[in-house]
Protein backbone atom coordinates (compact mmCIF):
# COMPACT_ATOMS: atom_id res chain seq x y z
CA UNK A 1 0.00 0.00 0.00
CA UNK A 2 0.96 3.61 -0.51
CA UNK A 3 1.34 6.44 0.94
CA UNK A 4 -1.85 7.93 -0.95
CA UNK A 5 -3.11 4.27 -0.23
CA UNK A 6 -2.31 5.05 3.57
CA UNK A 7 -4.88 2.59 5.79
CA UNK A 8 -7.55 4.62 8.38
CA UNK A 9 -6.68 4.90 11.33
CA UNK A 10 -9.59 3.25 13.96
CA UNK A 11 -10.76 7.12 15.04
CA UNK A 12 -10.99 7.95 10.97
CA UNK A 13 -12.78 5.04 9.89
CA UNK A 14 -15.32 5.41 12.43
CA UNK A 15 -15.89 9.16 11.26
CA UNK A 16 -15.61 8.28 7.53
CA UNK A 17 -18.30 5.62 8.39
CA UNK A 18 -20.26 8.07 10.14
CA UNK A 19 -20.20 10.40 6.89
CA UNK A 20 -20.72 7.23 4.77
CA UNK A 21 -24.00 6.49 6.70
CA UNK A 22 -24.95 10.08 6.38
CA UNK A 23 -24.64 10.04 2.55
CA UNK A 24 -26.84 7.13 2.06
CA UNK A 25 -31.00 8.09 1.77
CA UNK A 26 -32.32 4.65 2.84
CA UNK A 27 -35.33 5.11 -0.41
CA UNK A 28 -36.72 2.20 -0.83
CA UNK A 29 -36.12 0.72 -4.43
CA UNK A 30 -39.10 0.83 -6.26
CA UNK A 31 -40.49 0.71 -9.60
CA UNK A 32 -39.56 3.94 -11.72
CA UNK A 33 -40.23 5.06 -15.24
CA UNK A 34 -37.05 5.60 -15.69
CA UNK A 35 -33.56 5.32 -14.70
CA UNK A 36 -30.33 7.48 -14.27
CA UNK A 37 -26.78 5.70 -14.31
CA UNK A 38 -24.53 8.44 -12.96
CA UNK A 39 -20.80 8.43 -14.05
CA UNK A 40 -18.13 7.77 -11.98
CA UNK A 41 -14.91 5.08 -11.52
CA UNK A 42 -16.80 2.85 -10.02
CA UNK A 43 -17.97 0.23 -12.59
CA UNK A 44 -20.81 -1.10 -9.28
CA UNK A 45 -23.16 1.73 -11.07
CA UNK A 46 -23.62 -0.19 -14.09
CA UNK A 47 -23.65 -3.87 -12.13
CA UNK A 48 -26.27 -2.60 -10.23
CA UNK A 49 -28.26 -1.07 -13.33
CA UNK A 50 -28.05 -3.92 -14.90
CA UNK A 51 -29.47 -5.99 -11.91
CA UNK A 52 -32.27 -3.33 -11.21
CA UNK A 53 -32.98 -3.34 -14.87
CA UNK A 54 -33.58 -7.32 -15.07
CA UNK A 55 -35.54 -7.06 -11.80
CA UNK A 56 -37.95 -4.93 -13.97
CA UNK A 57 -37.89 -1.76 -11.70
CA UNK A 58 -37.52 0.54 -15.10
CA UNK A 59 -37.94 0.45 -18.85
CA UNK A 60 -35.48 2.85 -20.03
CA UNK A 61 -31.65 3.49 -19.13
CA UNK A 62 -29.67 6.57 -18.87
CA UNK A 63 -25.97 6.33 -18.71
CA UNK A 64 -24.55 10.03 -17.80
CA UNK A 65 -21.00 10.98 -18.03
CA UNK A 66 -17.78 11.94 -20.02
CA UNK A 67 -14.31 12.14 -19.35
CA UNK A 68 -13.86 10.88 -15.34
CA UNK A 69 -12.08 13.93 -13.41
CA UNK A 70 -10.38 11.86 -10.77
CA UNK A 71 -9.10 9.26 -13.02
CA UNK A 72 -9.81 9.86 -17.24
CA UNK A 73 -7.32 7.02 -17.38
CA UNK A 74 -9.87 4.87 -15.73
CA UNK A 75 -12.50 5.53 -18.81
CA UNK A 76 -10.65 6.55 -21.56
CA UNK A 77 -13.70 7.04 -23.85
CA UNK A 78 -15.95 8.11 -21.54
CA UNK A 79 -17.71 6.87 -18.59
CA UNK A 80 -21.38 6.56 -20.10
CA UNK A 81 -19.97 4.83 -23.06
CA UNK A 82 -18.25 2.35 -20.81
CA UNK A 83 -21.05 2.04 -18.13
CA UNK A 84 -23.45 1.40 -21.23
CA UNK A 85 -21.15 -1.92 -22.59
CA UNK A 86 -20.75 -3.05 -19.51
CA UNK A 87 -24.33 -3.31 -18.66
CA UNK A 88 -24.51 -5.00 -22.05
CA UNK A 89 -22.37 -7.09 -21.27
CA UNK A 90 -24.72 -8.26 -17.89
CA UNK A 91 -27.42 -8.74 -20.07
CA UNK A 92 -29.46 -4.80 -20.58
CA UNK A 93 -30.49 -5.21 -24.26
CA UNK A 94 -28.95 -2.26 -26.50
CA UNK A 95 -32.37 -0.91 -26.90
CA UNK A 96 -33.15 0.29 -23.38
CA UNK A 97 -30.00 2.21 -22.84
CA UNK A 98 -29.86 5.73 -23.47
CA UNK A 99 -26.40 7.52 -24.02
CA UNK A 100 -25.35 10.91 -22.43
CA UNK A 101 -21.84 11.29 -22.93
CA UNK A 102 -21.05 14.83 -22.14
CA UNK A 103 -21.54 15.64 -18.45
CA UNK A 104 -18.72 17.15 -16.40
CA UNK A 105 -20.89 16.94 -13.08
CA UNK A 106 -23.77 16.08 -11.47
CA UNK A 107 -26.02 19.13 -12.03
CA UNK A 108 -25.63 18.61 -16.00
CA UNK A 109 -25.56 14.62 -15.37
CA UNK A 110 -29.18 15.48 -14.14
CA UNK A 111 -30.05 17.93 -16.47
CA UNK A 112 -28.23 16.61 -20.14
CA UNK A 113 -29.92 13.16 -18.86
CA UNK A 114 -33.15 14.84 -18.57
CA UNK A 115 -32.67 16.36 -22.29
CA UNK A 116 -31.87 12.83 -23.80
CA UNK A 117 -35.11 11.10 -22.12
CA UNK A 118 -37.19 13.87 -23.27
CA UNK A 119 -35.72 13.63 -27.44
CA UNK A 120 -36.52 10.16 -26.91
CA UNK A 121 -40.25 11.44 -25.92
CA UNK A 122 -39.83 9.71 -22.53
CA UNK A 123 -40.82 12.30 -19.95
CA UNK A 124 -40.49 10.07 -16.36
CA UNK A 125 -42.88 11.33 -13.30
CA UNK A 126 -40.44 8.83 -11.28
CA UNK A 127 -36.67 8.85 -11.97
CA UNK A 128 -34.33 5.79 -9.77
CA UNK A 129 -30.80 7.45 -9.13
CA UNK A 130 -28.46 5.21 -9.26
CA UNK A 131 -24.77 6.31 -7.96
CA UNK A 132 -21.99 5.25 -6.23
CA UNK A 133 -23.40 4.69 -2.58
CA UNK A 134 -21.47 7.90 -0.84
CA UNK A 135 -23.21 10.08 -3.70
CA UNK A 136 -26.69 9.67 -3.28
CA UNK A 137 -27.57 12.31 -0.97
CA UNK A 138 -25.40 14.95 -3.28
CA UNK A 139 -27.52 12.98 -6.05
CA UNK A 140 -30.81 13.51 -4.51
CA UNK A 141 -30.24 17.09 -3.62
CA UNK A 142 -28.86 17.98 -7.29
CA UNK A 143 -31.68 16.09 -9.33
CA UNK A 144 -34.76 18.03 -6.51
CA UNK A 145 -32.89 21.39 -8.05
CA UNK A 146 -32.69 20.63 -11.05
CA UNK A 147 -35.77 18.20 -11.81
CA UNK A 148 -38.17 19.18 -8.88
CA UNK A 149 -40.99 18.20 -10.83
CA UNK A 150 -39.66 14.77 -11.21
CA UNK A 151 -39.94 12.49 -7.95
CA UNK A 152 -36.02 11.07 -6.88
CA UNK A 153 -35.15 8.21 -5.82
CA UNK A 154 -31.94 6.91 -5.05
CA UNK A 155 -30.25 3.93 -5.00
CA UNK A 156 -27.05 2.30 -5.31
CA UNK A 157 -24.90 -0.88 -4.53
CA UNK A 158 -26.03 -2.11 -1.32
CA UNK A 159 -22.22 -2.36 0.49
CA UNK A 160 -21.31 -1.89 3.91
CA UNK A 161 -18.95 0.83 4.03
CA UNK A 162 -15.70 -1.78 5.11
CA UNK A 163 -17.03 -4.17 2.26
CA UNK A 164 -16.86 -0.66 -0.32
CA UNK A 165 -13.58 0.06 1.16
CA UNK A 166 -11.90 -3.33 -0.13
CA UNK A 167 -14.09 -3.60 -3.81
CA UNK A 168 -12.43 0.08 -4.32
CA UNK A 169 -8.90 -0.93 -2.52
CA UNK A 170 -7.36 2.54 -1.77
CA UNK A 171 -9.33 3.59 1.85
CA UNK A 172 -7.56 7.76 1.54
CA UNK A 173 -9.38 8.09 -1.75
CA UNK A 174 -12.53 6.75 -0.44
CA UNK A 175 -12.43 8.78 2.06
CA UNK A 176 -10.96 12.07 0.63
CA UNK A 177 -14.46 11.69 -1.94
CA UNK A 178 -16.76 11.16 1.29
CA UNK A 179 -15.32 14.29 2.65
CA UNK A 180 -15.42 16.00 -0.83
CA UNK A 181 -19.24 15.12 -1.07
CA UNK A 182 -19.98 16.77 2.11
CA UNK A 183 -18.17 20.08 1.35
CA UNK A 184 -20.85 19.92 -1.83
CA UNK A 185 -24.11 18.86 0.35
CA UNK A 186 -23.31 21.89 2.17
CA UNK A 187 -22.18 24.49 0.19
CA UNK A 188 -24.02 23.48 -3.57
CA UNK A 189 -27.41 25.10 -1.93
CA UNK A 190 -25.56 28.56 -1.27
CA UNK A 191 -24.33 28.06 -4.89
CA UNK A 192 -28.02 27.52 -6.38
CA UNK A 193 -26.36 23.64 -7.51
CA UNK A 194 -28.52 21.39 -4.80
CA UNK A 195 -31.84 21.87 -2.26
CA UNK A 196 -30.68 22.17 1.28
CA UNK A 197 -29.66 19.20 2.88
CA UNK A 198 -29.79 18.61 7.12
CA UNK A 199 -26.39 18.14 8.52
CA UNK A 200 -26.13 16.47 12.18
CA UNK A 201 -23.89 18.05 14.38
CA UNK A 202 -21.67 14.83 14.45
CA UNK A 203 -21.59 14.33 10.74
CA UNK A 204 -19.77 17.92 10.89
CA UNK A 205 -17.63 17.17 13.54
CA UNK A 206 -16.45 14.23 11.20
CA UNK A 207 -16.32 16.15 8.50
CA UNK A 208 -13.86 18.40 10.47
CA UNK A 209 -11.45 15.75 11.83
CA UNK A 210 -10.90 14.04 8.72
CA UNK A 211 -10.24 17.57 6.92
CA UNK A 212 -7.50 17.88 9.71
CA UNK A 213 -6.27 15.01 8.73
CA UNK A 214 -5.63 15.64 5.85
CA UNK A 215 -8.52 13.98 3.50
CA UNK A 216 -8.56 16.77 0.89
CA UNK A 217 -7.93 15.96 -2.50
CA UNK A 218 -11.37 16.21 -3.74
CA UNK A 219 -12.45 19.34 -1.33
CA UNK A 220 -13.26 22.37 -3.46
CA UNK A 221 -10.28 24.96 -4.31
CA UNK A 222 -11.11 28.45 -3.24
Amino acid sequence: MTDNQRALTEDQRQWAGLIWDYHRMHHEVRPADAAIGLGSHDLGVPAFCARLYRARLFPTLVFTGGANPTAPERFPRGEAVHFREHALELGVPDEAVLLEPAARNTGQNITFSREVLAAAGITPSTVLLVSMPYMERRAFATARKMWPEAEVICASEPLEFDDYLKSIGDEKLVTDQLVGDLQRVIEYPGLGFAIEQEVPEDVRAAYASLVRDGFTSRLLTR
